[in-house]
């Protein structure tokens, strides 16, 4: 179906006689204008020759008879004041047709950035003579000048080009642009034009000559305008609007929405702000949540809901860019506190897996669902705040975990957002129909070896639950967990360390990997630097007299490590062990067996299998 009404072309002067008096305006979406100085002159060179620079797309603007049909709030352009509504939103254009205004219809200096993206006030004029020279570059017949009109040289002390008066622009003969479309100031200029000249025959000639060649190509000028009909939905005008757009820049899902609840007088930036501070003024794990992340959760509870509410009547449960876009209002406002709450029960959950930074986060994007989830328990519960009982914490950590382990969201991750949100909220009640992803979960067991930085999110998830596993710090002997995961500035760090490792010719693979590290504080670190094990137990102990060496090893032992494979200096050995401690941990974590324990590749890569 095509929202097409037609496609003219149109004076340029009753475009921006529109524009003037409103019935031109923008969708609030658009960005602001940005156009420098040197696009501005090459736009106006371009209009005097009478060149195309491209087709208009205007959408038709009023009532419509369709509840999907795009209703944005709207704005003057820049540089006018206007109370009316519009007929027309510019979709594609906006930069030209604003630079157009801005130079050739208004009064007022132009806004712009010089070519050092420097805001600048400017106004232009046509070199009246460059224009006539067969062989000058228009361009260079466009003169750019400041808000003084006056060009001065680098220190300010020479003058290039004084127009400060009406007297200086007949004398260097510059047409002020800006006066082109006023007919009422352009008669009088040539009238004081011609005055100055004292009627001389050959400037008369000349400026007729201007007339005919530049002029009338500007006031003549036809653009194309392609007209879409009021109808037209929502999400086809964004998608339209994105896909013409010459600015380069692709407007978030938020900025669409925010224009079209705009609308309905509802600021939606400024509800975001407020429930962005509202949440991390409880908890600052929550600034990995973007206000896009916001909407696309409130579009996949409020579809949740209905279809419990509406069976197969209800839309389908989704939360793709299209389904956010058609989020209504009524339906934000209803779900936006519990949603807002269900953030925060997040936040509680992640801190329960012992993640405490927002960079340990394994999977940003696994926040959406589970904020869907706890939001949908607590309206089940008729409460703003839950704890939820033991067996359903049980499962949804089970869940989570399989969620990172099975590294599911890597991509696709609106497919999966639905896929949980529909199979994890039955089944937190029920044993019957196991998710998707707890079902299809698995973890390789060499995946340990290429796990060698914080950029996967397995490898923050093997971090976050040695932590849940209470190790104790080498030297100060303290747990690592909240109260000391900050004051003591725990990070991960090599167990046998790197430059030992090179020394000593152990394989830089195994080395790097996650099965090497640990979580220490910053003080151990420094110690360990880059000693044998064996040297730096040594110095622990002898730096604290009361670090026996019964009680250094169960220090050592609560990292799941086998503390006689340190004294020794058995790295292989010590590989092999923590391997299979980390990967009793994930079992534990996923519920379900590892498995390829004793495969061909795995022994290949550990030299050994871990099966016990």
């Amino acid at each position: 179906m095509t929202f097409i009404i037609n496609s003219q072309d149109t004076k340029i002067s009753d475009i921006l006689m529109k524009i003037k008096n409103g019935a031109i305006q923008l969708p609030d979406f658009q960005r602001n204008w940005i156009w420098d100085d040197s696009q501005i002159r090459s736009l106006i060179a371009s209009i005097s020759h009478s060149y195309p620079v491209g087709s208009l797309m205007f959408l038709e603007y009023g009532a419509t008879s369709s509840d999907a049909a795009a209703r944005f709030k709207y704005r003057p352009f820049t540089g006018c004041t206007t109370a009316a509504a519009p007929e027309f939103l510019v979709l594609d254009g906006q930069q030209r047709l604003t630079s157009i205004y801005s130079a050739m219809y208004s009064q007022a200096p132009v806004q712009t950035f010089s070519d050092k993206k420097i805001m600048t006030s400017r106004y232009y004029y046509l070199d009246i003579q460059k224009c006539l020279l067969a062989s000058a570059d228009r361009e260079d017949a466009v003169i750019s000048l400041p808000e003084d009109k006056v060009i001065r040289g680098a220190f300010g002390r020479e003058i290039f080009l004084d127009l400060s008066s009406n007297e200086l622009e007949f004398k260097s003969h510059m047409f002020p642009v800006n006066i082109i479309f006023d007919m009422n100031l352009y008669t009088k200029w040539l009238l004081n034009y011609n005055t100055y000249y004292q009627n001389n025959p050959a400037y008369l000639e000349q400026f007729v000559t201007f007339l005919d060649k530049v002029l009338s190509n500007i006031t003549g000028y036809l653009a194309t305008i392609i007209k879409l009909s009021r109808e037209t939905p929502k999400v086809a005008v964004c998608q339209i609007f994105e896909k013409v757009n010459t600015g380069g820049v692709t407007l978030t899902v938020f900025e669409l929405v925010t224009a079209t609840f705009a609308a309905d007088n509802f600021d939606l930036r400024s509800d975001w702000d407020k429930r962005l501070a509202q949440m991390l003024n409880k908890n600052q794990l929550l600034k990995v949540v973007s206000n896009v992340d916001f909407l696309v959760a409130a579009t996949l509870l409020a579809r949740y809901c209905a279809k419990i509410e509406q069976g197969e009547n209800a839309p389908h449960v989704g939360c793709k860019r299209q389904d956010v876009l058609n989020l209504s209002l009524s339906d934000f406002k209803k779900y936006a506190d519990i949603l807002t709450e269900g953030f925060l029960a997040v936040s509680s959950f992640l801190s329960n897996q012992h993640i405490f930074s927002d960079k340990d986060i394994p999977y940003t994007t696994q926040i959406i669902p589970l904020a869907v989830i706890f939001s949908f328990l607590m309206l089940q519960n008729n409460r703003s705040n839950l704890n939820v009982p033991i067996y359903i914490h049980e499962k949804l950590s089970q869940w989570y975990w399989c969620g990172v382990f099975g590294e599911m969201y890597g991509s696709a991750n609106e497919t999966r957002f639905v896929n949980d949100v529909t199979g994890v909220i039955p089944w937190l009640n029920s044993d019957d129909n196991i998710p998707d992803t707890v079902n299809v979960a698995n973890f390789q067991p060499t995946r340990l070896i290429s796990l060698q930085s914080r950029s996967s999110a397995a490898y923050k998830g093997i971090i976050a639950l040695l932590i849940k596993a209470k190790p104790l710090d080498f030297i100060s002997g303290n747990a690592i967990d909240i109260s000391t995961f900050f004051s003591e500035q725990i990070d991960i760090h090599h167990i046998f360390p790197t430059k030992y490792c090179e020394k000593t010719n152990i394989d830089s693979k195994k080395s790097k990997s996650i099965i090497n590290k640990t979580p220490l504080s910053a003080a151990s670190n420094r110690t360990i630097g880059s000693k044998a094990p064996s040297e730096y137990l040594k110095k622990i102990a002898a730096d604290n007299r009361s670090a026996e060496k019964a009680t250094l090893d169960k220090l050592v032992k609560s990292h799941l490590i086998d503390s006689d494979d340190l004294w020794a200096n058995r790295f292989d050995d010590f590989f092999l062990k923590r391997a299979k401690a980390l990967l009793g941990l994930i079992e534990q974590a996923m519920g379900k067996k590892v498995t390829g324990l004793d495969s061909e590749e795995v022994i290949n890569a550990f030299g050994a299998s871990l099966a016990d």
